[in-house]
């Protein structure tokens, strides 16, 4: 299969379930919002070495939001339910309760049914910082907290929502140059950030080191190590090289999102992007035969 002469190849990423919460950051300005959205989602690329994946998922108009001002939307993912809390209370409270003019609120509904409410929400009980001066106030319908801090109150909601997503949604962009491989990239991650719902947790959205399981020589330390076979520098070191002859470079592009076809919808978003690239080569997707996770992306079929 080719999209304008970029082969398709006929392989599927592998995904797997990770626990998602999705917290809403509003500020006085989009710029201040922005930035501690950014904050809260640091170091969090990868659960195979960060504490959560994480990410901003969209930006939330003022005439959207619980109290009136703009927001960006960020998602918190981690395998356990648990670990998305722990995460949920030191990410807000030191990233975004310092931050200035920020409130945060619940972005993903859960059941408020007594017998399911435990498999639904975790508590954020941000409200003891306030050392006792916190008060319970209504904002746009949601009861939240005011945490008195100096420049006036920070508001909070309490109880966040928690379900299940998917988890590594994938392609590889190859192109003739790290140039074309580059803009590729850029132009998949632009196109995906229109797809609510889901996140893209690695710098820019962009993979530069993309990586396998384990390690040849340093497997007694090591977790994972550099994808040799996908490594431009390695084609004729390796005899297991991936990489073909006119291809110079590549990047990886890694989708968290709320449900299957969310991500199934940011792949095919960005792959067609990144199609109309010039020099771009091939289109590849990582998988593990079936090792990884139940959930299989077949490229040819999401283009189709």
């Amino acid at each position: 299969m080719k999209i304008n002469n970029v082969e398709i190849e006929d392989t599927y990423a592998e995904a797997f379930p990770i626990q998602v919460s999705r917290v809403l950051i509003t500020a006085a300005t989009e710029y201040y919002a922005r930035i501690a959205a950014t904050e809260a989602t640091g170091f969090g690329t990868s659960v195979i070495g960060c504490p959560a994946e994480a990410g901003i998922d969209c930006f939330v108009p003022s005439t959207k939001t619980p109290d009136g001002r703009p927001g960006y939307v960020i998602m918190i993912c981690h395998p356990k339910k648990d670990h998305v809390k722990e995460q949920l209370v030191e990410r807000l409270g030191e990233c975004v309760l310092t931050a200035p003019t920020t409130a945060i609120f619940n972005w993903l509904p859960f059941e408020r049914m007594e017998d399911k409410t435990l498999e639904k929400k975790v508590d954020v009980k941000l409200h003891f910082f306030g050392d006792g001066f916190e008060s319970k106030q209504v904002v746009g319908g949601r009861n939240v907290y005011a945490i008195p801090i100096m420049e006036g109150d920070f508001i909070c909601e309490e109880e966040y929502g928690v379900q299940k997503g998917v988890a590594g949604g994938n392609f590889f962009i190859m192109a003739e140059t790290q140039g074309s491989a580059l803009m590729a990239a850029q132009a998949a991650v632009d196109a995906i950030n229109q797809v609510e719902g889901c996140i893209l947790p690695f710098p820019g959205g962009i993979v530069a080191s993309g990586s396998k399981v384990g390690s040849l020589k340093y497997s007694k330390f090591m977790k994972a190590s550099t994808n040799h076979r996908m490594a431009p520098t390695l084609k004729s070191k390796v005899e297991d090289t991936q990489m073909p002859a006119n291809v110079n470079a590549a990047y990886e592009i890694v989708i968290d999102g709320i449900d299957e076809a969310t991500v199934a919808k940011a792949m095919t978003v960005g792959i067609k992007a990144a199609c109309t690239i010039p020099g771009v080569v091939k289109i590849s997707a990582g998988n593990y035969g079936g090792k990884l996770g139940p959930y299989k992306f077949e490229l040819t079929k999401l283009l189709q």
